[in-house]
């Protein structure tokens, strides 16, 4: 014979779980709202006003807002589940994220180093867009200055990347940082030449090149006492972000030899001068002693 024995289900039981639940779910997402909104309006509004008086640049600010905004949603989760009663799976969930933490550090070390060169880049500018910059050997126009890297155009129209963390450590070149920049060019006459006649000569060639400036005012000093030559050097000032550094200087060249070759003044090229005496014996002597 089969007994059937009735089990009879209560669904009083699984009410107070169920509250339970949702109770600490909903305690959570308010708590998690409320903290999450205070801390972004109000933490947000204070970096962003503190950055600004300070005259931080915007790229910078905004940067710094993103983040305290992360700063804030991380610690409103915390705050929030510890309201809950979720202690336990916050404290697992801290260790958890520390390790993680430690290992992308390790594997993001020149990520993270580029980055922080980027904001003192920027903050401090020691170049800006369009700037022609020189460091370690290499010359290049400033394009774009970004959080991890810089991107530069050389004279060929090459594009170059160069990490923010090559650039901060450098010793850097900016050509144009000043209002004013001085273009100097050799210029190697003979000893026999008219000094003063040769200075006048560079002097007034440079002085009718287009962007040369009349204060300060162009110079031709003897700089040099050559092998071959007596070195004047023509120096000239140009406004850098008028006129173009190469340009000027190639103008200043041409027309200072045009200017020599009409004036006669000699341009010498190095040369060595042998002295002493040199003796000639006849081969035929030579022959006819060794025969003896």
């Amino acid at each position: 014979m089969v007994l059937l024995q009735t089990v009879s289900v209560d669904p009083q039981q699984y009410i107070p779980p169920i509250v339970s639940a949702l109770t600490t779910a909903v305690l959570f997402v308010v708590a998690f709202a409320v903290i999450y909104w205070l801390g972004k309006y109000f933490l947000s509004r204070t970096v962003e006003r503190g950055l600004e008086h300070r005259d931080f640049d915007q790229t910078l600010i905004d940067l710094a807002v993103s983040t305290t905004v992360v700063v804030v949603a991380v610690v409103a989760a915390a705050l929030a589940a510890t309201v809950a009663g979720f202690g336990v799976v916050l404290a697992a969930f801290a260790t958890l994220a520390g390790a993680l933490a430690l290992a992308v550090g390790f594997a993001a070390q020149d990520i993270i180093a580029n980055f922080v060169a980027g904001v003192f880049i920027i903050q401090d500018e020691p170049f800006t867009t369009g700037d022609w910059i020189e460091w370690n050997g290499n010359s290049a126009v400033v394009r774009e200055v970004q959080l991890r890297v810089t991107k530069l155009e050389t004279f060929d129209n090459q594009l170059v990347t160069v990490p923010n963390s090559d650039l901060a450590g450098a010793a850097l070149i900016n050509n144009e940082a000043n209002d004013e920049r001085r273009v100097s060019v050799g210029f190697g006459i003979g000893y026999e030449d008219d000094i003063e006649q040769a200075r006048e000569a560079i002097l007034d060639e440079g002085s009718r090149i287009e962007g040369v400036l009349d204060e300060p005012e162009p110079t031709a000093p003897v700089t040099e006492l050559g092998d071959s030559a007596v070195v004047l050097q023509g120096r000239i000032w140009i406004d850098p972000e008028e006129h173009s550094y190469g340009a000027v200087r190639a103008q200043f060249l041409e027309a200072v030899k045009e200017r020599f070759d009409a004036d006669g003044i000699d341009m010498p090229y190095p040369n060595t001068e042998l002295s002493g005496g040199l003796e000639v014996t006849n081969v035929g002597e030579i022959e006819s002693g060794a025969d003896d």
